[in-house]
This record gives structure tokens, sequence and C-alpha cells, in this order.
């Protein structure tokens, strides 16, 4: 390893199989506007939610080191798919190999973290893809730190293509949401907290509100991820120095910058961006 890239300096990085993650990235740059981010949506290859875990491992990786040639000290899973499936390899196998000065973080833990701050009756719902609710992420960090909590979960596989298809304020988006939302809770009844384990799926907020009585609290991840990172980067100082402060932000895509482009302003009130197409191999 050459030893200048242990004290590389550069943007944060946020990877996504697609667009759900300018919504964790929304997030961040709202509560640290002056850091420098590079995004990274691997689109051309979206959906990751149905893949297999090798697949899943093998394309994060790609992005993963995308980002790290690019100089990011640090990369955010902003993908739970990616975040239940390849963080832990990667954290354990891959940095220690490439640079164990770098690091890669997920969003479910974040998430694990204020749930238990935030249920009264220690029963909680997970509204995600299939792959994140197969995974069973989610149960397994936040019962290492609530054991007590009942956590059920629900995969909702057409939430995703509703919101990618600009369907999520339609009257057909209103089925399939209030029916994974009855399923949920004829699961358990009990449940006061229900976790949105999809990045796409805080565009859906107002359906999901109007389908789900008013006394259970929907947690989207954006604020609470965002709030993990600053707390991170107040504990971890070195790191902190290696991220650079210019308020600048890039997009990289696997797929075309127009579709990009496109696609991304249902998910980001941002009139310009900075797109590029890259690689992944």
């Amino acid at each position: 390893m050459n030893p200048s890239t242990s004290l590389s300096t550069g943007a944060i990085g946020v990877f996504d199989s697609g667009y759900g993650g300018l919504t964790i990235l929304e997030k961040i740059r709202e509560a640290m506007p002056e850091y420098d981010y590079i995004y990274l949506g691997d689109n051309a290859r979206t959906p990751y939610g149905t893949r297999s875990f090798e697949v899943v491992y093998e394309f994060t990786s790609q992005a993963v080191d995308k980002l790290f040639e690019m100089g990011c000290p640090m990369v955010i899973l902003a993908c739970n798919t990616a975040s239940a499936k390849a963080l832990r390899t990667i954290q354990q196998i891959n940095l220690p190999v490439i640079d164990p000065t770098r690091r890669v973080l997920g969003v479910i833990r974040p998430t694990a973290e204020c749930i238990g701050n935030i249920t009264q009756s220690r029963h909680v719902g997970i509204l995600a893809t299939a792959g994140t609710i197969k995974s069973e992420s989610y149960p397994l960090e936040i019962h290492k730190l609530s054991p007590d909590i009942i956590v059920t979960g629900e995969a909702c596989p057409l939430w995703v293509p509703l919101v990618e298809n600009n369907e999520f304020g339609s009257e057909g988006a209103d089925y399939f949401v209030k029916q994974h939302i009855n399923r949920l809770l004829e699961k358990d009844p009990e449940i006061d907290t229900i976790i949105l384990g999809c990045t796409h799926y805080p565009l859906l907020m107002d359906k999901i509100r109007q389908f789900t009585p008013g006394h259970i609290r929907i947690v989207a991840q954006g604020e609470y991820v965002a709030q993990s990172l600053r707390n991170y980067l107040s504990r971890h100082p070195e790191m902190d120095a290696r991220c650079t402060q210019g308020g600048n932000c890039r997009f990289l895509t696997t797929e075309s910058k127009s579709k990009f482009e496109e696609s991304a302003s249902i998910f980001l009130r941002q009139e310009e961006m900075q797109v590029e197409s890259i690689a992944l191999e």
C-alpha cells in the first residue's frame, strides 16, 4: 500500500444502487453543508434488492473502490440492501487490505440506534425491499442494542418501481401502500413505530401516513444517518480532518447523464447538477 493513500483527503463518498440514496444525501447536506460530497449511483444495474448477497457484495465493492480511487477517505452506503448484504464483509475483509485508515459506514446501524428511544410499546415494524427483509439486518442490529424490542418485517417489492416511475402520488399507489401497511399491522397490532427501511420510501410518506393509524411513529432514515455521521466525525477528528470542506457535490452514474438528471430530479430539489457517467468493474 502506498503510505500516502493512508492520509488522503477528499470528499465524503455516498453510494446507492440507484436514486433512493439521494434522500439520504439531501439530509446529510442539510446537516453538514460545508463538506464536499461525491454521490455514486449504480443506476445501470439497479435494483439491488432482488440480487444475491454475492452479487450485491461484488457491485458494492466496485463502487467503494471507485470512490476510494477518487480520494474519498470515507464512504456511506446510502442503500439498505448494500448495507444489509455487503457492509460487514467490506469492513472486515476489504478495508484491512485496501487501506485500514479509511471507513465504510451504512444506514442500518444509525437507524437501529435511535429506535430504542422512540418506541414505547417495544414493538417495531420494518417496511423494506425483499432483500433487506430477508437479510434480517434490522432485527439483528436492533437486538444488539435493545434485545427486548420485537421487530416485524414486511417486504414491499412494488414500492421502489412506483417511486422510480414517478407514480408515488397516484391513486394506483394507494392500493399497494395500504396493502403492505395492513399486512404489517396484522402481523403485530402492537407496533407503535415503523421504520422505512428503504431510501425510496420517504417519497411515499404522504400515502404511508394516510394509511397508518395516527399513533404510530414513522421513521425515515435520512435525518438519523446525518446526525450519526456528524457525531461520528466529532468523535473521530482524525477522519474529520481528512474530509474536505468546499461545499461542493459531484454526481456519478453508471447510466447516461441525461437519464440520471431526469430521474434524480424526482428525489432531489436541486436545479443544477455536476453529473458524470462512469463504468464500474
